[in-house]
């Protein structure tokens, strides 16, 4: 009689369970048809209304368009090289950077790169000369860095480091860096050659050629210029070690009798 009882007992939950079945399993589907609805407006918002990407956080450097040429590089013999000044602005901190360039930078053939970068106040100081050379030459896949002895030239000694340019075609290159304090200013680069090691005379003699066609509002660039035209030895011409060898007064190989001199700036 208890199991009986016991039996009578649970058939009521048994039963309530099975009633309320229906309802729950229409709750569900609600639920579930509720959140697809929601998804396919979502997807028409967004279809209609395209998530935009936050613009990428730029360097601050631009290129002008038409560069008005502050510096020239005169050197007679490269007259058939390829040339081109570029100037570079910061927008923020208004420095700018001259850059000359005078021959090919992916062939065996002699390439030279010059930067006058005048900071404004995007920088405090200049970075170490290493690292300055390395990085304006990213492009070229510097390997087998060395650091060398300073050079010698017009604008005082250079800090030098020779290094291999692994793209394009291989070269030898010479990386120089030289900076002032009053002004503030840095002249950098590189020269590079395939075959022959790159004299660092040559180097030297074709930074003896970079001259100054206008100062603007910088009166001190000027008579930095000015002071190092003092300094100028003219290819070895006033050097009593190199006087006797012509060959020094040759860059790029041709010709001492070449006509009319080619100007980067001009």
């Amino acid at each position: 009689m208890k199991a009986a009882a016991s039996g009578r007992a649970m058939r009521p939950t048994l039963y309530s369970w099975r009633e309320e079945l229906p309802a729950t399993l229409v709750r569900l589907l609600a639920y579930l048809g509720g959140l697809a609805a929601l998804s396919i407006a979502a997807a028409q918002f967004f279809q209609a209304h395209p998530v935009i990407d936050p613009p990428k956080p730029s360097s601050g450097w631009v290129e002008i368009e038409k560069p008005f040429p502050a510096f020239a590089l005169s050197i007679p013999e490269a007259a058939d090289a390829p040339l081109h000044y570029a100037i570079r602005r910061h927008t923020p901190g208004n420095g700018r950077k001259d850059i000359l360039s005078l021959g090919e930078p992916n062939t065996v053939t002699p390439y030279l790169q010059v930067e006058i970068y005048r900071p404004g106040n995007e920088i405090a100081g200049f970075a170490d000369a290493e690292s300055e050379i390395i990085d304006a030459a990213g492009a070229l896949g510097p390997a087998e860095i060395r650091q060398e002895a300073p050079l010698a030239s017009k604008f005082g000694a250079l800090s030098i480091v020779s290094f291999k340019a692994t793209r394009g075609a291989p070269r030898d290159c010479l990386g120089f860096a030289h900076a002032d304090d009053d002004p503030r200013l840095q002249i950098s680069g590189f020269f590079c050659q395939g075959g022959d090691f790159v004299e660092r005379s040559t180097l030297a003699c074709a930074l003896d050629r970079l001259s100054l066609l206008s100062a603007g509002s910088e009166p001190k660039v000027g008579a930095l210029f000015a002071k190092a035209e003092l300094n100028r030895k003219f290819c070895g011409e006033h050097d009593p070690i190199f006087a006797s060898t012509p060959k020094y007064k040759l860059l790029w190989k041709a010709l001492a009798t070449r006509p009319d001199p080619r100007r980067i700036g001009r």
